[in-house]
């Protein structure tokens, strides 16, 4: 998916969680209350203590300490507010998810978890989480989806002559010996648009108790992920880059760091920023890309096979690869439904980003040679194997295309920070005080 704010089906993972009573919220129950009105539509707190019950039952698994309930409070249900305003304009703007959107979607979230969908269903049953409840959350994650793709990525552009203005400046630093490429892993402790004096002092003083949290031994990536403001995939990590990609209040507040330490609060306009050094390396002028060669047998799912038996039959026909009766390649050679059948299921060797986000990512996870269970992507059910993996050097074309796409993304994250922020701003929100 695309950056922090479409990471759709992980999120959606992760409100799961896979452990017993992380239950998404129900319809209201005796007794609920409204904690907050964004846009006259209550967030219940029903709605606000299953994200919290969530957040708690995560970190006892984990043994790590919980922040103090009313500051945990606070951060989850700004949460819950920023996506509700969010997806109030996605509804008043027309965007709808069908229900074969949320089919295919809920069948791509068994397949991760290597069950079929009526598995996928039990397992939720057995959690207390209702299939309408479910399909609920995964339209409004479609929803979000494709407002972030309409009013955030798509008007942002990256011209010809800002690629070649990056590379220019790109090949000076090189000159530089001192030049590094680094990654940073972001906390960040949100605040509003033109903050009062008291939601700045608050929101620095949250900062240095999750600092202190962090120095007194609790893990970075796991704070990150339940309490940030920011980026919650992979830690908060930044990716690693060279110093000029990052703003450079990030660079100077971690020049002096060694690997590992994490910064004092750092201001932004978006709030107080920890940043944790993950890595440093001299910067390389040669570029390369990681490819994968793979294999794969796909079947169509249509009216003669449906999803749930095309699952069955590539489960067989994994075990029997498993057990030496037949081969992959000749598996493919036999039943596989696309042009790759006639070469043993053999797709070549692909750069990241070639395939489908679900095909992708279940590829990236193995090893070589290893087989996956079969997976659901948009094109049917597939089963996978990862023959080989290199890391090649890219050529110029490559290299101005590579950094394309890291300008975009970059501005992609910085439009993102800014319209989030003022859809906030626009929407007509009242916190109540718990009762």
């Amino acid at each position: 998916m695309k950056l922090h704010f479409l990471a759709t089906w992980a999120a959606l993972l992760a409100i799961l969680a896979w452990c017993p009573g992380a239950a998404l919220a129900q319809n209201s129950q005796a007794g609920d209350f409204i904690v907050a009105l964004v846009n006259s539509e209550p967030i219940t707190n029903t709605e606000l203590q299953a994200q919290i019950l969530q957040i708690t039952e995560q970190r006892a698994q984990q043994r790590q300490a919980l922040p103090p309930a009313s500051e945990l409070r606070t951060l989850v249900l700004e949460r819950l507010v920023n996506e509700r305003a969010q997806l109030q304009l996605a509804r008043d703007s027309g965007l709808r998810a069908d229900s074969a959107a949320i089919d295919q979607a809920e069948a791509n979230l068994a397949a991760q978890n290597q069950m079929d969908i009526a598995q996928f269903r039990q397992g939720l049953v057995q959690r207390g989480i209702s299939q309408t409840a479910f399909r609920e959350q995964i339209r409004d994650q479609i929803l979000l989806s494709r407002l972030h793709e309409r009013d955030v990525e798509s008007r942002v552009r990256v011209t010809d002559t800002d690629v070649e203005n990056a590379l220019a400046a790109r090949q000076a630093a090189n000159a530089d010996p001192l030049a590094q490429e680094i990654n940073l892993a972001n906390f960040l402790v949100a605040l509003p648009d033109k903050p009062t004096a008291a939601q700045v002092a608050q929101a620095q003083t949250q900062a240095q108790r999750i600092l202190a949290r962090i120095r007194a031994g609790e893990d970075f990536g796991g704070l990150v992920k339940e309490l940030s403001g920011a980026e919650r995939s992979n830690g908060g990590q930044l990716g690693l880059r060279r110093a000029d990609r990052y703003p450079p209040l990030f660079v100077n507040a971690t020049q002096s760091l060694a690997v590992g330490q994490v910064s004092e609060p750092v201001r932004s306009d978006a709030g107080f920023h920890l940043l944790l050094v993950v890595e440093r390396r001299a910067a390389s002028a040669v570029q390369t890309v990681p490819q994968t060669r793979a294999r794969h047998i796909l079947l169509r799912v249509s009216p003669q096979e449906s999803q749930a038996q095309a699952f069955a039959r590539l489960s067989d026909t994994r075990a029997r690869i498993m057990a030496g009766s037949t081969s992959f390649e000749l598996a493919a050679r036999e039943l596989s439904q696309d042009g790759s059948a006639s070469q043993g299921g053999d797709l070549g060797w692909a750069n990241p980003g070639m395939f489908v986000p679900e095909f992708e990512s279940a590829m990236d996870r193995l090893k070589e040679r290893e087989i996956s269970q079969p997976l659901v992507s948009r094109f049917g059910v597939h089963l996978l194997q990862v023959m080989e993996r290199r890391s090649v050097e890219l050529t110029p074309a490559q290299i101005r295309e590579r950094l394309r796409a890291e300008l975009r993304a970059k501005r992609i994250e910085e439009a993102f920070v800014a319209w989030e922020r003022d859809i906030r701003n626009r929407a007509f929100v009242e916190i109540r005080e718990p009762r």
